[in-house]
């Protein structure tokens, strides 16, 4: 069984690039099942692959397992998931297979891959993801190993070493720049658009400084009402946002809209009302929330997830320590999975090629016996028939044997010639 993951994340991509990517995981289902059609189009036939993907604000990857690695087919895939062609594409993304996939696996759900260094927000993401893989029943036995592997290995980095010590989330660093701009984040009034986990959790860190007030605009009032309950906020439904958006000095966005739900218009409008008292704005969204010309404006300071890398980035000299132990964790991890990989393969991971071995000479095979029926149907002679059976597969056997024996240059004849006598010249070399 073959494994690989085909993504693109912060180091590779740029913001507006991976919003084209970007699923909502109420998407995942169709969006595997789509994958896994595309599987069996002509050409690509491959109909167990397994499929998960996990899709977040910093990135999109995909992972497969099946008889037969198939990236190609992946990027082409998912390049038109995104609306790009697959040229767009690859130079952004980064194709792995094996033990490079599984390691990847394993550093992404240990936050070794992650804007925040050991952050832990990514292993539930991970998880989301396995969940709703299962449940469009994408998930194998492969893929569901190789994932329950890399929650073990992200449990025991995060239990064995410091890697989560001194990490600054983004939720803390949005709160952190908003104190560089106010005096007294207690005097602000703060809108948090949306009602996910990663608004949640920025509107708790900013509970902490007891702003003058707090609301939440969601478009499904219920659940904005549940956050807001929790966190002593207000709630106000999202198609009043224009309307209301000057009230605000700080506004915090993440939702999982395909498009902009805060134009340049609506700010500019805001703020005229607030007679140009700026604007702190953080666009946590993938694709953005907020149209990024709003960063033009001279009132407003608008930060994307991108933005506030170097201030996640404080205290990573500290965790640096830990790496070197964790990758160490990763690797033991990694050539476990491997080894549970190859039992399940006794052949070494050759089973494919003797599957397609195996159906080439039964596609010979019977190539030779219709004709073979068809001349003693007409009353050939039967020595005759077997004759010309025997001598037909024996040629299709030796064809490409002795196609190999006459090109290339003399060390590439040499080579094939030692291959051949080896395969097929097997008493030959048992005398030697």
């Amino acid at each position: 069984m073959a494994v690989w993951a085909l993504g693109i994340n912060h180091h590779t991509a740029p913001l507006d690039l991976r919003g084209r990517f970007a699923f909502a995981l109420d998407q995942i289902a169709p969006t595997l099942q789509g994958l896994r059609q595309s599987f069996t189009v002509a050409g690509n036939r491959h109909p167990a692959v397994e499929s998960a993907i996990l899709s977040t604000c910093n990135r999109t990857e995909v992972y497969c397992a099946a008889d037969q690695v198939a990236l190609e087919h992946t990027l082409n895939w998912l390049a038109a998931n995104g609306g790009v062609s697959p040229a767009l594409l690859r130079p952004h993304a980064y194709l792995l297979q094996g033990d490079d996939a599984a390691r990847h696996a394993f550093r992404v759900a240990s936050g070794l891959d992650s804007m925040v260094l050991g952050e832990a927000q990514i292993l539930g993401q991970m998880k989301n993801a396995v969940r709703a893989a299962e449940g469009a029943g994408a998930l194998g036995t492969t893929l569901n190993q190789l994932f329950q592997r890399s929650f073990a290995v992200a449990k025991e980095v995060r239990s064995s070493t410091d890697i989560g010590a001194h990490s600054i989330s983004m939720a803390a660093a949005a709160v952190r720049l908003a104190g560089q701009l106010f005096e007294d984040l207690g005097q602000i009034r703060v809108l948090f658009v949306g009602a996910g986990d990663m608004v949640e959790l920025c509107a708790t860190h900013f509970a902490a400084r007891n702003p003058r007030q707090m609301t939440i605009a969601n478009r499904t009032m219920e659940r904005g009402e549940r956050v807001a309950k929790r966190l002593g906020a207000s709630v106000m439904p999202l198609a009043d946002l224009p309307e209301h958006l000057h009230e605000f000095d700080a506004v915090v966005s993440s939702t999982a809209s395909t498009l902009p739900i805060i134009g340049l218009g609506a700010v500019e409008r805001a703020l005229k009302k607030r007679r140009h008292r700026p604007i702190f704005m953080v666009d946590l969204a993938v694709p953005r929330d907020i149209e990024p010309e709003v960063k033009q404006l001279p009132d407003v300071y608008l930060y994307t997830v991108d933005d506030l890398a170097s201030v996640v980035q404080t205290g990573q000299a500290q965790r640096e320590a830990a790496v070197t132990q964790a990758e160490a964790i990763v690797d033991a991890g990694v050539q476990s999975f491997m080894h549970w990989l190859d039992q399940r393969d006794p052949e070494g991971g050759v089973v494919p090629l003797i599957r397609q071995l195996n159906a080439q000479a039964d596609e010979w095979r019977a190539l030779e016996l219709a004709r073979a029926r068809k001349r003693l149907a007409k009353g050939e002679d039967i020595e005759a028939v077997l004759e010309a059976l025997s001598r037909g597969i024996t040629q299709k056997m030796l064809h490409g044997a002795m196609t190999e024996l006459h090109a290339g240059d003399a060390e590439g004849r040499s080579q094939t010639a030692h291959s051949i006598q080896r395969l097929f010249l097997r008493k030959n070399s048992d005398s030697r």
